[in-house]
């Protein structure tokens, strides 16, 4: 009897040891799939996302659906409601959180071409005399990244609010991905409106004006990481952290912002950062699978070790696909598993049951 109970007690600790080591958020980010994939897009919902518990995943959807509020803002291709349903209707089979996303204040142009909301509505942008070159290279002098919308512009939030509260209704969902990341263009001097004035205090305004539009809905801001830390000090650099002293508005923001904290090169142990200044924060990978585990591994460190009120700000591991959602299926599918890409780097991180 005593040696029963003596096992009883072992696989009752192992079993409470895994479930304390496992994460809460298993997530991947990706792009909303063209009209020809969503096929193989359901299909993998169904049948991989489910097999790994994989629990949430971000939508960057932009402007690829067929937006009724703003029909002008619709790209070729865009998905219809009724494919946008599929897609949620699975992740609702296989218990998967969608989010999706939208890129706000930057990333509205890339490379040589524009994104949607400035070829429409060019009085939103920033820096207007920042021109679009035929061949883009990086660096060049302009530091053209990608382009940014006004903060200030007194009809661009009417604009974008009412993308977000359609999609909002669609996904029928209670969190959105705001973006937010690689902002270079911010507070530009020959901006009338934003000429002089603090850059953090910028940010952090626009944030706030996101996050509050959406918890009037009951629904929460996401966003990515980058520009609430301070590249110089760091040494992290201007592209996962800021360099143009964004960093500041982490203590003007709302504590109930989620933060998508990426590194892909090395360990950057930020999301200590982020929840000992109050967030909820994910670790984010993207294509190279020992730093993907190192990630992980560092965040069950961190669970295990963290006081009862940090410990739960890490949320967990969400997985980055910078391809098309179609080039990633034909990874993940492809026979070559010995390739090092966002496809294998997701498979190791999130293993098949």
């Amino acid at each position: 009897m005593k040696q029963i109970y003596l096992v009883c007690t072992f696989l009752i600790t192992c079993c409470l040891l895994q479930a304390q080591s496992e994460l809460p958020l298993r997530g991947i980010a990706i792009a909303a799939p063209a009209k020809q994939d969503v096929n193989r897009f359901v299909k993998f919902i169904n049948e991989e996302l489910s097999t790994r518990k994989v629990n949430t995943m971000v939508l960057r959807v932009d402007y690829d659906y067929e937006y009724k509020s703003h029909p002008e803002l619709v790209n070729k291709g865009a998905l219809s409601t009724e494919e946008i349903n599929r897609i949620v209707a699975a992740c609702k089979r296989q218990k998967i959180k969608i989010i999706p996303q939208i890129n706000l204040l930057g990333h509205q142009s890339w490379a040589d071409s524009i994104e949607k909301l400035l070829q429409v509505y060019p009085e939103f942008d920033e820096t207007p005399h920042v021109k679009i070159p035929e061949k883009y290279e990086w660096p060049n002098e302009d530091g053209l990244y990608c382009k940014s919308y006004c903060p200030l512009h007194p009809e661009v939030h009417k604009v974008v609010f009412d993308l977000v509260d359609e999609i909002m209704e669609v996904f029928d969902a209670d969190a959105f991905h705001a973006g937010m990341d690689e902002v270079f263009y911010i507070g530009d001097s020959k901006c009338p409106r934003c000429s002089g004035r603090d850059k953090a205090e910028l940010y952090a305004g626009e944030v706030t004006k996101i996050r509050n539009h959406l918890a009037s809905n009951g629904q929460r801001l996401w966003i990515w990481g980058d520009r609430l830390i301070d590249g110089k000090t760091t040494g992290i650099g201007m592209w996962e952290a800021s360099m143009n002293n964004t960093h500041r508005a982490i203590n003007l923001i709302p504590k109930d912002v989620m933060i998508c904290d990426w590194h892909y090169e090395r360990t950057d142990p930020t999301a200590v950062y982020f929840a000992m200044n109050g967030f909820d924060v994910a670790t984010c990978s993207w294509r190279k699978p020992e730093v993907a585990l190192k990630q992980q591994q560092m965040l069950k460190d961190l669970r295990a070790n963290a006081t009862d009120e940090m410990k739960e700000r890490y949320k967990g591991m969400l997985h980055t696909v910078w391809t098309s959602a179609g080039s990633f299926l034909d990874m993940f599918y492809a026979n070559d598993s010995e390739e090092v890409n966002e496809a294998t780097t997701f498979k190791a991180l999130f293993k098949a049951s």
